[in-house]
């Protein structure tokens, strides 16, 4: 009779906890595992988004990509985004982390004014940027009064790409800031004390002790970096659309305008294949190199 009672109380409790994640496990199952399983099905088909039926051409789709140009071009934009916005948004994060930390009063209110830009609409920041840049915008209505210029922010490659750094810079930065926050929070004071006692200087105790410490929180900052790399959209679609050219043509835009400008969906869901190819490769070969440096300063 115990055992039926307890069978039962085991059975409502999972039963409880399948209820419960319901809603979850619908999401995912219908706006990730069902249009993933399509995008495997039109990797192998040639369809427009009106034929009534896709044809299929096999790895046609796959040949055109690796030999494609504007692939190559979305494949070079994107590491070189990572590799400008990833120390820049490290440093900048790592910056507010320490200032909130040594904020004497109010640390929940620099921490909340810090995060409000993670919680910007991409589309409203990038007009009212663009708006800013703009030829007889404010900042170069300013330059060309003082100084006699007005840059093309937009026009040109290398400021362009620095414009969209910029951008997802101010806007990731206070979000990843709140992670570091808490990755200080668990440092013991005694190690500050331990390392003052043996003569370390303030430069010191954060190269030798606050960054081997902040390895966890490193870790996951460094992984949400790389993903974000990858999947850039937002911004250089309004404000460049991909150019100046496509100096800024990043992966998710070349899937944007194959299936939906192109109208080649099959070869759209290929290019987004390699892309998630391309991340996951990327992203084993950043957490090997971040993990044996954790390995180097103790962590496990």
């Amino acid at each position: 009779m115990k055992r039926r009672k307890a069978n039962r109380a085991s059975a409502s409790r999972e039963f409880q906890g399948w209820l419960l994640s319901s809603p979850y496990l619908i999401f995912t199952l219908i706006f990730f595992l069902i249009p993933l399983v399509y995008s495997i099905y039109l990797v192998f088909q040639s369809w427009d988004l009106i034929s009534p039926t896709p044809v299929f051409i096999g790895l046609d789709n796959f040949k055109e990509a690796l030999s494609s140009i504007r692939v190559r071009q979305a494949f070079l934009v994107s590491y070189e985004f990572m590799v400008l916005f990833i120390p820049s948004v490290m440093i900048g994060s790592i910056g507010l982390a320490l200032i909130v930390q040594h904020v004497p009063r109010f640390k929940s209110l620099f921490s909340v004014g810090f995060f409000l830009p993670y919680l910007a609409s991409g589309v409203v920041s990038s007009l009212v940027v663009r708006g800013l840049l703009a030829y007889n915008g404010p900042l170069n209505t300013f330059l060309r009064s003082v100084f006699g210029t007005s840059p093309d922010w937009l026009g040109n490659g290398t400021s362009a790409m620095a414009v969209i750094v910029g951008m997802l810079v101010w806007k990731f930065a206070g979000y990843y800031s709140l992670i570091f926050v808490s990755g200080l929070q668990g440092i013991p004071n005694e190690v500050y004390e331990a390392a003052s006692i043996d003569g370390a200087n303030a430069w010191t105790k954060f190269w030798r002790v606050t960054l081997p410490m902040l390895y966890p929180a490193f870790y996951t900052v460094l992984i949400l970096a790389v993903g974000i790399s990858f999947s850039i959209f937002t911004e250089p679609f309004t404000l460049t659309h991909g150019g100046p050219q496509m100096a800024t043509q990043t992966w998710q835009l070349e899937i944007y305008a194959q299936a939906f400008d192109q109208f080649r969906s099959g070869y759209g869901a290929t290019v987004a294949l390699l892309n998630a190819i391309v991340t996951l490769i990327s992203i084993i070969v950043i957490r090997r190199l971040a993990e044996y440096w954790g390995h180097r300063n103790g962590w496990n």
